[in-house]
Order: C-alpha cells, then sequence, then structure tokens
C-alpha cells in the first residue's frame, strides 16, 4: 500500500470537519490510510484509483469514530445522543420486545475501548473504515453478535450417533496430484477477496453461508428484503469471483487453464475449506436433515 499524499490527506480532512472532534491530520491520515489498505488487500493501486476511493467514504462519520476512540468526551456525547437511538431501533428490529438491547448496550463498552494494549486503547472503532455509514455498521456489528450468540446456542444441540440414520457419510474422494496446490491456492485468493468486502456485504455472506440463514431469516437481521439479500449476494459472488480470477492469475501465476482447472477441483470437493473461516466466524457442524429453499454456491 503506497503511502498518501499529505495534500490529499489534509484535503479530506477539512471536508470531515475532523477539526470539529479535535482529530490532528495525522490521526485521520492514519484512518484513511487503514481504509485504503483494506479496501485494495495486496492489490498494487494507482493513486488515482486510491483517490477515488477515500473520497467515496462517509468521511464525518469516519472523523466520528477517530475521536470516539480516542475517548474524546464531546464526541461520545453527540454519538450517545445521536447514534444510540438508531442502534436502538436495529436492535428492537432484530428482536422485537427489546430481547437484543443487551446486544445493544453491551457493544458501548468495546466501542469505549476499555481496555489497552501497548498503551492504545482497543476501541471497536477502530474497525471501522468508513465504507457504510456508522449507523449502517453498527447494525451489521450488532445483526453478526446476535448471529454469534445464536450459534453459541446451537452448539449445545447433540450431534447424531454414528449409527444414526441422520449421521453424515465420509465422502469418497478422489486422488488428484495437484488438489492440494488448488485448494491452497483457492483459499488464499478467497480470503484476500472476502477481506476486501465491507462490512455489511460479508455479514450478509456470512448469515447465508456460514450460519446457515435462510433469505428471508437473514434479510430480517439486515433489514433488507428477501430479494434484496439474494440480489446483493449474487452481486458479492461476481465480485469475489473476479477478485479471485485475478488473484490466481497475478499472486499464485496460473494460466486460465489452471483456474478453470482450480475452480473445478475445489466446487468438486472443498475438503477443509471453510467459508466460515474465511469470513471469520468459527467453523460449526450444522445439524444435518435441515430444509433450505434457493441455495447458492460460492463464488
Amino acid at each position: 500500500m503506497r503511502e498518501l499524499d499529505p495534500s490529499l490527506v489534509t484535503r479530506l480532512h477539512g471536508r470531515a470537519n475532523a477539526v470539529r472532534w479535535r482529530v490532528s491530520v495525522e490521526r485521520f491520515g492514519d484512518a484513511l490510510a487503514a481504509s485504503a489498505g483494506r479496501a485494495f488487500a495486496a492489490r498494487l493501486a494507482d493513486a488515482r484509483s486510491i483517490e477515488s476511493y477515500l473520497a467515496t467514504l462517509h468521511l464525518e462519520d469516519l472523523a466520528l469514530a477517530c475521536a470516539c476512540a480516542s475517548g474524546d468526551e464531546e464526541a461520545w456525547e453527540h454519538f450517545v445522543r445521536d447514534v444510540r437511538p438508531a442502534l436502538y431501533r436495529a436492535a428492537d428490529a432484530i428482536e422485537p420486545g427489546g430481547g437484543a438491547r443487551d446486544l445493544a448496550d453491551s457493544l458501548y463498552a468495546d466501542l469505549y475501548g476499555l481496555r489497552e494494549r501497548d498503551g492504545s486503547r482497543q476501541s471497536l472503532f477502530r474497525y471501522f473504515h468508513g465504507r457504510s455509514s456508522l449507523a449502517t455498521w453498527l447494525r451489521a456489528v450488532l445483526a453478526q453478535r446476535q448471529v454469534d450468540r445464536v450459534r453459541s446456542q446451537r452448539r449445545h444441540d447433540a450431534l447424531p450417533d454414528e449409527d444414526s440414520p441422520a449421521a453424515l457419510p465420509a465422502p469418497a474422494r478422489v486422488v488428484e496430484p495437484e488438489r492440494e496446490r488448488y485448494v491452497g491456492a483457492m483459499r488464499d485468493a478467497l480470503a484476500g477477496a472476502i477481506a476486501g468486502l465491507d462490512a455489511r456485504d460479508r455479514l450478509r455472506m456470512g448469515c447465508y453461508y456460514a450460519q446457515d440463514l435462510t433469505l428471508a431469516e437473514t434479510g430480517r437481521l439486515l433489514r433488507e428484503h428477501e430479494a434484496t439479500v439474494s440480489r446483493q449476494l449474487a452481486r458479492t459472488r461476481k465480485q469475489i469471483r473476479a477478485e479471485v480470477e485475478y488473484r490466481l492469475r497475478g499472486t499464485a501465476g496460473f494460466t486460465d487453464e489452471e483456474i478453470a482447472r482450480c475452480f473445478e477441483t475445489v466446487t468438486a470437493d472443498a475438503g477443509t475449506l471453510d467459508l466460515g473461516d474465511l469470513i471469520g466466524a468459527e467453523p460449526e457442524r450444522k445439524k444435518p436433515g435441515r430444509p433450505r429453499s434457493n441455495r447458492e454456491r460460492v463464488p
């Protein structure tokens, strides 16, 4: 990731009105660099591409997040007054009746950053990169915590006995000399492609693919229509596919024939390639026999 142009940082710092929250140009520049680094990952980007990307960010929200992460009292008062009500509305939408409000309240300690490491506050705000509005990002974080809570409850479900009709049979594997190379390359490329997604796209994928929620359940968590979830998943799959091919060709040095063979191998048998791991969730053994409509594949 190339160093940002100081004049660009200064200009964006002014557009963000970061002086309102006493965020320095240097601190804001670090936040911009982190956002650009996450967006472009290992891909080399020219100055124009980086500038175009940074211009699309929610700069005022990014400045507010920087100030809150630093513990600025005035910024926190603004956050509690203007942002917390939207977070509570999101919690009520996830679980009507107030059941998810405890999750919303539990976010504040992590957002404030009560723990320190190497003299630096470990605020959850450091994961906000301005690619969506702060309110949208908070809803995504809240929805992910709800998913984590549901998954934690599911872990206590008993697995079927090996002799049970519900037990999953071990798949037969065909020995392929190149298989491990293909799977390893696909894992690296897919991990990089997923890391480059914004938080909402990654959460949507996590809900549907890793957590095994239906389109309707995913839509309720993200406050989206079922058709919107399906459309956004299709868009994200295309984005991931293009990025994976780019990485296989550029980083792994695969030819077009090898790329096609790589996809065929992983599609036929993904082995230990687990989407939950790549998205950031712990792998989970799902209960067999759950009906699922409109099943889709990645990539």
